[in-house]
Formats: structure tokens, sequence, C-alpha cells
């Protein structure tokens, strides 16, 4: 019985029965190698880990905050120095930098009434290597 019902007839759906009980069956059979397989499966970020780095990336994927990132990456600045220097307005600047402290890409350093931001750590050497891999393929 399949789906609780018998079929007398040779096609499923349009689709040879035997070639499909033959997909069923080895549908979960890898080609590759258990030693590349098992590889794979131990550099499988967790899925928490995924999650933040497809934040960063969707953080970094729009031009605008791609321009003040690379603003950012001479010097940490405040809103209005972004502003006068990107050619943008401090509204537009102010909602681009929430989302990428939101995505951990830039920092806030509060000295006194101003807020300068920074960029993460970890970011200038990801994009560097962002910048080689499109310049290298042009």
């Amino acid at each position: 019985m399949f789906f609780g019902a018998r079929f007398a007839i040779s096609t499923f759906f349009g689709i040879d029965k035997r070639a499909f009980i033959w997909y069923i069956a080895h549908m979960n059979t890898l080609l590759l190698d258990s030693l590349t397989a098992a590889k794979v499966e131990e550099s499988l970020p967790p899925e928490r880990s995924l999650e933040a780095i497809a934040r960063f990336f969707d953080a970094v994927s729009d031009v605008t905050r791609l321009k003040i990132v690379s603003a950012l990456s001479v010097s940490s600045m405040c809103v209005s120095d972004l502003s006068y220097l990107t050619a943008l307005n401090q509204t537009t600047v102010s909602h681009q930098l929430r989302i990428l402290r939101d995505a951990n890409v830039v920092e806030a350093r509060r000295q006194g009434k101003v807020i300068f931001y920074a960029l993460a750590s970890s970011v200038p050497v990801v994009m560097n290597v962002a910048v080689r891999a499109v310049m290298s393929a042009d």
C-alpha cells in the first residue's frame, strides 16, 4: 500500500511506478565518499551562525550602506560627518547605520552628545577579501 491505497496501474501521477519506487529507495544515497560527506557535515555552521552571516551580507548588499562602510573603513565618524562626506542626508545615514548596527557591521561609541560609528573589528578583513575577489574577477 502506498498513501493508504492500492494502485493497480503501472504509473503514479504520470511517473513509472518502478522508477518512482527506485527513486524513493535511493534518494538518500550520497554520491560523495563518506570521508568527504563527514567533512561537509562538520564544516556546516550552526543554524544560528548561518542566520547571522545572512544578516551581515544582507546589510552590506546595499550600495548606500557600502558607501557608509567604505567611509568608516578610513575612520570612525558621526552621522553629520558621514552625511557630508557621502553626500547623503542625515536621515538616510541614520537609517542605514541602524541596519548596519543590527547586523553587527558597525559599532557605536558615545562621546558626550555625539555618537561615533566605527566598523566592527572583523568587517575590514571581510570587506578586503570581497574587494580583492571582485577586482580579480574584472
